[in-house]
């Protein structure tokens, strides 16, 4: 089943640690490009990080942001050096009586160095909750990507059905055409009032086939379709091979409309241009 290269995950976790947010956002691009949001303790895990993205992710543009809250947690929590605010309270009273002024603001007491401690976080149970919750995110964006791509899916098979549509259309009808083109040919030459060399007229007619028949784009058309349908049930990454059929399909809608010389034909030459414009629209998504 085919995968898009757009989608969406965020997963969330706690600990002791404190809370941990991945945001993972995919787009359709034409390479793996990777590109990162992490608060500066977890910048020596972005070689990892990238690895890990890239085991999991072949194609697309990936933008992964890391959150880290320790504000609800124990190492969030803020440690008060009691004995060196006890001692700065002591030189404020002096500076205070001394020179007559109101005491200082709390909070600017608060900030001065070495009055409040931060309780010092386990970096390396930090890393390994960091890395197995982008693991879990992963897997959270896989899925996403897993049920755009069955909605991709369900829309090239039905894409690729109106093909095969149209290219039974127009086979049945070169039968007929070809009859036509022998009997316009015949009336053609009738009209000089010359005895007719049959030799000659088949030789005129096969070029007239020549330039006009389109028995070749159909068959193409077909085995095109049919290698599309064998390509959606791989499960490697298939973006890049569906996006060179829908090219090769395009070119021999090209053909098939230069050739014809019937209202009928072109009319199906237009409706398949249609089709397979909406399906390099979607394969463009694809992993």
């Amino acid at each position: 089943m085919i995968k898009s290269m757009t989608g969406f995950a965020r997963y969330q976790t706690t600990g002791a640690w404190g809370q941990l947010v991945w945001e993972l956002r995919t787009v359709n691009h034409r390479y793996l490009d990777v590109s990162f949001r992490v608060p500066e303790p977890m910048r020596a895990l972005e070689s990892e990080f990238r690895s890990r993205i890239g085991q999991r992710v072949a194609r697309g543009k990936c933008e992964a942001s890391l959150k880290l809250d320790l504000s609800a947690t124990e190492q969030g929590r803020l440690d008060i050096d009691t004995d060196r605010l006890h001692a700065l309270a002591g030189g404020i009273r002096q500076v205070s009586e001394a020179l007559d002024v109101h005491a200082p603001d709390p909070l600017r007491v608060l900030a001065w160095p070495g009055v409040v401690r931060q309780v010092e976080v386990d970096q390396e149970v930090l890393n390994a909750a960091a890395l197995e919750a982008l693991d879990d995110g992963l897997d959270a964006l896989a899925e996403a990507r897993q049920r755009e791509g069955e909605k991709i899916d369900a829309m090239l098979r039905e894409r690729a059905d109106g093909i095969d549509a149209l290219v039974v259309q127009v086979t049945e009808r070169l039968p007929a055409l070809r009859g036509e083109w022998e009997t316009r040919l015949r009336e053609r030459l009738a009209e000089y009032r010359t005895e007719l060399d049959e030799t000659r007229v088949e030789q005129e007619f096969l070029l007239l086939l020549n330039r006009t028949d389109a028995a070749e784009e159909l068959d193409r058309l077909k085995a095109h379709v049919q290698e599309i349908r064998a390509i959606l049930k791989r499960k490697e990454p298939v973006g890049r091979r569906l996006d060179f059929l829908i090219q090769e399909l395009n070119r021999e809608a090209n053909t098939l409309g230069s050739k014809s010389q019937d209202t009928e034909v072109t009319r199906a030459a237009v409706e398949l241009k249609v089709l397979i414009e909406q399906m390099r629209e979607q394969v463009q998504n694809v992993e």
